[in-house]
């Protein structure tokens, strides 16, 4: 690896903790122009210690994904409208299937008050989020714990999962490919999100516009296998038309006032 600059040094470390950096808001902490950042930023990403975006970088999208807390903390108003949103969507007196994901996470919070629900996870955040909400039954899937997240994967999950058959999936990805494939990092998480799919009458897919930006190296599935996509910004013109193609619900919260949706 080619030796960085201390300030490099710095913008990696503020990469590591919060997931994302803008060109302007460097180039005003650090008191250089932007195009002094856009060349740390490319030299960086030269050395695949980053990955540029529009107006700033990501971390490497390589094989690992965000650490949790990193990721928890990107979108945060984003994915609690998003939330707020697909929660809405899903009816009292119904079973469902919740994945892994921070956003997901923050749809089981828009659940609560929900009535004569059953909620099947692999996601131990979840369980502490609904576990004693009045109006749950929560079961939670036998696995291997993934320390990073809460996580519960590995073929013991997918065997649990196949039991099942529920009224609504809930998941999430990591990106969303040009082409409309879902995209992970792990591929036992992600043999558990394609049983969840399998097992559920409808999924509802809940990404914010950031996964547009990204990738990842484990293909879920496509775009087009849900009936709903929850994100906070119009989708591309083409994959916007897949949806249509394929009768794939998209709800955008940016269009909808969140006092519509909360009650």
């Amino acid at each position: 690896m080619e030796i960085i600059s201390p300030r490099q040094a710095d913008i990696m470390n503020m990469l590591r903790q919060d997931g994302r950096v803008g060109v302007e808001d460097l180039a005003e902490l650090f008191n250089v122009s932007p195009q002094t950042i856009r060349k740390d930023l490319n030299e960086l990403g030269d050395q695949d210690l980053l990955q540029r975006v529009h107006g700033g970088a990501v971390l490497s999208s390589g094989v690992k994904n965000f650490e949790y807390e990193a990721r928890r903390l990107l979108a945060v108003e984003e994915k609690r409208h998003i939330g707020i949103l697909a929660a809405s969507l899903i009816p009292d007196n119904c079973t469902l299937l919740i994945n892994i994901g921070t956003t997901t996470e923050q749809v089981a919070i828009g659940l609560r008050g929900k009535e004569g629900m059953m909620a099947i996870t692999n996601n131990i955040n979840v369980v502490n989020i609904l576990s004693g909400t009045p109006g749950f039954e929560v079961i939670v899937a036998g696995g291997v714990v993934r320390p990073t997240d809460g996580g519960v994967i590995g073929e013991a999950t997918v065997d649990f999962i196949k039991q099942f058959k529920v009224d609504y999936a809930v998941i999430g990805a990591s990106a969303i490919d040009e082409d409309g494939s879902l995209l992970d990092y792990d591929y036992r998480e992600v043999k558990v999100a394609q049983a969840i799919i399998d097992n559920a009458r409808q999924t509802i897919l809940v990404v914010d516009s950031m996964k547009l930006e990204r990738s990842a190296p484990v293909r879920i599935g496509h775009m087009t296998q849900m009936d709903y996509i929850v994100t906070d910004k119009p989708l591309p013109r083409k994959l916007q038309t897949l949806c249509n193609e394929n009768d794939v619900i998209v709800k955008i919260t940016e269009n909808i006032p969140m006092a519509s949706v909360s009650n």
